[in-house]
């Protein structure tokens, strides 16, 4: 398979995780910066957790530690699986009801979460450090 001019499959790689751990910092940046961390915990309140506001800053220092931790390419696989997993929960609650789409056809779909779990696992299952 003919490679990209100058850039190698694991200098790719690299850019994918550095780029999915600044975005994963984002979501907690965003949240912290809009104050909204109340209302993300009120929310999961009404979809049945007891403690929707702990979980809701769980979430966002996980954010925040977790895609600096992956953007640096330490625990690798460990942070994939947490943010698969926050990934998967907001599939099954918020996403799933609104169908595929993101945009267009419908809103608010599960497409950009399938397609960053797809990712994450693409990192998780590299053997060396990119």
């Amino acid at each position: 398979m003919k490679q990209f001019p100058f850039i190698s499959t694991s200098q790719m790689l690299i850019v994918l995780r550095v780029v999915l751990g600044l975005m994963m910092m984002a979501h907690g940046a965003a949240r912290l910066y809009v104050n909204s961390i109340a209302d993300f915990g009120k929310f999961l309140d009404s979809k049945g957790f007891m403690i929707g506001t702990i979980l809701a800053w769980m979430i966002t220092v996980f954010d925040l530690i977790g895609g600096a931790t992956l953007a640096f390419g330490y625990l690798r696989k460990i942070i994939c699986a947490g943010f698969i997993f926050v990934l998967m929960m907001g599939i099954f609650l918020v996403h799933l009801p609104n169908g595929w789409f993101v945009v267009g056809h419908q809103s608010g779909g599960i497409e950009f979460s399938v397609l960053l779990i797809i990712c994450f696992i693409l990192i998780a299952s590299t053997d060396k450090k990119v």
